[in-house]
């Protein structure tokens, strides 16, 4: 059995890289949706099924666990999910039905986890997708965190919808780029000068850290503002979970490999994804619409 990383497009592989230096034992299976990337624009509707579309098929492919390496589809789609479809799969046992042990685990809970602890003022700014941003979970998730605090968090969002073109479209690091950076950046900041904390809502975000913080250097004249990336804290808290949970450990087989999977052309997905993983990378394309 495999631990399953899915995204709409690319970014989820730089939760999968961290995975990887974390926990390299492990045999993995990424899939990439990028036929249908990105979901940050669709409905509710939509990203719930496509998202559950790429779920099944990773559990059909014997992965035990699935990342949702996407903060779109960990938004809008992993609760229904795990409430939904989850629940009652059994499959053909020796005599009797034997119960699937598997599940989907998302990438926002991990990285509000650790914002109390990074943050002075209580100031947290979130930088995201149209759909992340406009389904609050970053806002319902610190709002958690806050329960029993004397002060309460306070969370500005901003979403950014041409971060994710620009990046898949390999123009995230010519200048060019950096209106972009300048027009997100200063918008979020415009709604909170308080803010010391900032959480990268996307995958495909960290890509992007040297123009952020090149503009939070040259814009905050001085004031120490904390940057947020998901790879490495999905990582740990996909090793705590493994070790919590030794019915997942058990399954998982321990070869060291890593299939890469994609809904568009392979070539085109291997030559994108080597750039991300700065590594060659061999592709195969697949459907999972049906």
């Amino acid at each position: 059995m495999k631990i399953g990383v899915f995204d709409s497009g690319y970014g989820g592989l730089t939760i999968l890289d961290e995975i990887r230096k974390v926990l390299p034992e492990y045999d993995y299976l990424y899939l990439g949706d990028n036929a249908r990337a990105p979901y940050g624009t669709h409905s509710f509707e939509v990203i719930y099924s496509y998202t559950l579309q790429a779920v099944e098929y990773l559990f059909r492919q014997g992965c035990t666990i699935v990342i949702l390496a996407c903060n779109t589809a960990s938004a809008k789609a992993l609760r229904t999910i795990q409430q939904r479809d989850l629940p009652g799969r059994w499959r053909p046992g020796e005599g009797a039905a034997i119960k699937e042990i598997r599940n989907v685990l998302g990438v926002i809970r991990p990285t509000v986890e650790v914002v109390p602890s990074v943050t002075r003022t209580g100031h947290v700014g979130i930088l995201a997708t149209p759909a992340t941003v406009s389904s609050e979970s970053y806002i319902m998730e610190l709002d958690k965190m806050s329960e029993g605090q004397t002060t309460k968090m306070v969370v500005s969002q901003q979403a950014c919808p041409m971060w994710v073109p620009l990046i898949e479209s390999g123009e995230h690091l010519n200048p060019g780029a950096d209106w972009f950076i300048d027009k997100y950046l200063r918008a979020l900041m415009a709604q909170d000068p308080l803010i010391d904390t900032i959480v990268l809502g996307c995958t495909h975000y960290p890509l992007l850290l040297p123009k952020i913080r090149k503009w939070l250097t040259s814009n905050r004249q001085g004031k120490e503002i904390n940057v947020i990336a998901q790879g490495g804290l999905v990582a740990e808290s996909l090793k705590d979970y493994l070790n919590r949970h030794p019915e997942y450990r058990t399954q998982l087989s321990k070869g060291g490999t890593c299939r890469y999977l994609t809904t568009e052309n392979a070539d085109r997905f291997a030559q994108s994804a080597s750039l991300f993983l700065q590594a060659p990378v061999s592709a195969e394309q697949i459907i999972i619409d049906h």
